[in-house]
């Protein structure tokens, strides 16, 4: 990264210190991507902590405040605020502001802030495809997006110079860019993101149901496959509820798919029919070794 390219923007304000925000922040102050950023921090605990470890100039107890003469406007709060602090902040954007957004859901997002957004603004949705199990104003670091994937959805209020402002901006921070529809997008989270976070909320929930001997047993015993696959089910419990409640169409269809291939798996264990099983392990480690290879190129 070229700490000498010109900066992209003036002032960057980023509604929502966590994992992500402060890694955005944490990333522009690294590689020179703006003259200031400040954000907005709903609790004094986070505002403080924030200032504290240095990566904002400033940080407000006021979304409104947060966003006056900012170019470019950040949502990094759980995709169920996104319309409540649109509707605080909405006419305080100053005109020609790009307005983008972090969320792991597209379409609905965009369905609930359209008639927000003024005519004076561009929004460009954006998914940075990155995160840790960890969250807080002091989790963020701003290697995070280092050569993950970013998704941007543009649709009719993003304007096509702002687009590629956007996209010059995550690929300032490490990203690599690609664009879809924002319904071909849910799908694709759900089964790659969605779902996974689903079953392993689920995993440790049918752990802690069963009796009070064997979870203690679970719990000493937890080998590395429960320890790895359960990992992200320590995620921020808020916004995985806005997740599911806002790409409820996806996920469901998604849903549907996996626990068909679940009672096929079932029935192969009841039947004893270890052909079957076998072929079908066989057949996914396969598919998950070719992925892995496409991931490494």
């Amino acid at each position: 990264m070229n700490n000498a390219e010109k900066n992209l923007f003036g002032t960057v304000a980023i509604i929502g210190i966590g994992l992500i925000g402060s890694s955005i922040a944490r990333g522009i102050k690294k590689y020179n991507i703006a003259n200031k950023v400040v954000g907005y921090a709903k609790t004094l605990k986070t505002r403080k902590k924030a200032m504290d470890l240095g990566y904002m100039d400033q940080v407000f107890d006021s979304a409104s405040d947060a966003i006056q003469n900012a170019n470019l406007v950040i949502l990094c709060i759980p995709v169920g605020a996104n319309r409540d602090i649109m509707i605080e902040i909405s006419d305080n954007l100053s005109e020609g502001t790009i307005l983008t957004d972090v969320g792991s859901v597209k379409a609905e997002v965009i369905k609930q802030l359209h008639d927000i957004v003024p005519d004076t603004v561009s929004f460009v949705p954006a998914h940075p495809i990155a995160g840790t199990e960890f969250s807080g104003p002091e989790s963020g670091f701003a290697e995070l997006f280092d050569n993950k994937w970013c998704v941007l959805t543009p649709y009719e209020k993003s304007r096509k110079q702002d687009i590629e402002k956007v996209k010059n901006f995550w690929e300032r921070l490490g990203m690599n860019v690609d664009e879809m529809s924002p319904e071909y997008h849910d799908l694709v989270l759900a089964i790659t993101s969605h779902i996974p976070h689903l079953i392993a909320y689920n995993i440790v929930g049918t752990a802690t149901n069963l009796t009070e001997i064997t979870r203690k047993e679970v719990t000493k015993y937890a080998a590395g496959g429960f320890r790895d696959f359960t990992r992200i089910a320590s995620s921020d419990p808020i916004m995985w509820r806005d997740i599911f409640l806002n790409n409820q169409e996806a996920v469901l269809e998604m849903l549907d798919k996996f626990s068909d291939d679940l009672s096929s798996l079932r029935e192969a264990i009841k039947k004893k029919d270890g052909q079957e099983l076998q072929k079908y392990f066989t057949k996914t480690r396969d598919i998950r070794r070719k992925i892995l290879q496409q991931e490494s190129k």
